[in-house]
This record gives C-alpha cells, structure tokens and sequence, in this order.
C-alpha cells in the first residue's frame, strides 16, 4: 500500500508530465491517478426538448432556468465554477454584459486542471446561475444568456 506522502508524490508528477493517468495494481492494493487534459467547451442546454428535460441529473434546475427568457450555457464538465481567473481578478462576465464570441465566460477546475469555458456565439448576459467555487455537474446550468 502507498502512503499519503507517495501519493502525493505521483499527483504531482502526473501534473507536470505530459501523462494523462497512472494506474498502480498490487495484489491487495490498486490505485489510479487521472486528469482531464481535454479542452472543454460549453454545452448549451436550451436545445433539449421538453419531454426529456425530466432525463437529466438536475432537471429542476434546468426547467426553471429553461422556463425563463434566453438560452442556457450548461457546464460541459464536473468541477468547481469560479466567475474569475484568480481570486484577486474581476469576474469574466457580469449580469448586462454583451460578449463576443469567443470570450472567456469563467473557468471549470477539475482535478487540479483549470479549463476556461468560452462563449460558442455572441451574447448578453442574463443571470449567472451558480455560485463562485461551487462544484458543479456535467450539464449544469451556468448562465442564462440572449443571442445577440
């Protein structure tokens, strides 16, 4: 078995190798080490039919956001939101901004890996969904926003 100081050992050197997991099988023991190096894009949940709104994980949340004027831009990951690249930063977007495409809206840390999440067209912020360091889920949504 592995201590913790070993562990931790391992994560770093995941974090800073180009490896994107470590498996170690022993006969009583097993463990794996993995990061996401993928880059995220947003999912926008406004497309999702009524009918199978009731299918995903969090579907009050996404009837109430979906049953509001504008679109919603959904997490495309599970992790932590944060509305600004640091913790001494502004915020990327407020509530009544117009963003161009393209522009970072915030930023999804899952496993120690921070992913920017861009906007996929040109809108205006409407309501900002979650708040800063909550963990969210796959398809949660994020922002409520107006196409431009």
């Amino acid at each position: 078995m592995l201590n913790l100081d070993e562990i931790k050992s391992l994560a770093e050197y995941l974090e800073k190798s180009s490896l994107s997991k470590i498996r170690i099988k022993r006969e009583d023991f097993s463990i794996t080490l993995e990061r996401n190096i993928a880059v995220a894009s947003p999912v926008f949940a406004s497309h999702i039919p009524a009918q199978n709104v009731s299918q995903i994980a969090a579907p009050n949340a996404v009837c109430a956001a979906l049953s509001k004027e504008g679109e919603v831009i959904a997490s495309p990951m599970v992790g932590a939101f944060y509305r600004s690249p640091s913790p001494d930063s502004p915020p990327f977007v407020n509530v009544g901004d117009h963003i161009a495409k393209g522009k970072p809206l915030c930023v999804l840390e899952a496993m120690k890996i921070f992913n920017e999440i861009e906007a996929e067209y040109e809108c205006s912020i409407l309501e900002v969904l979650v708040e800063d360091g909550q963990v969210v889920e796959y398809d949660t949504p994020l922002f409520r926003v107006k196409r431009s």
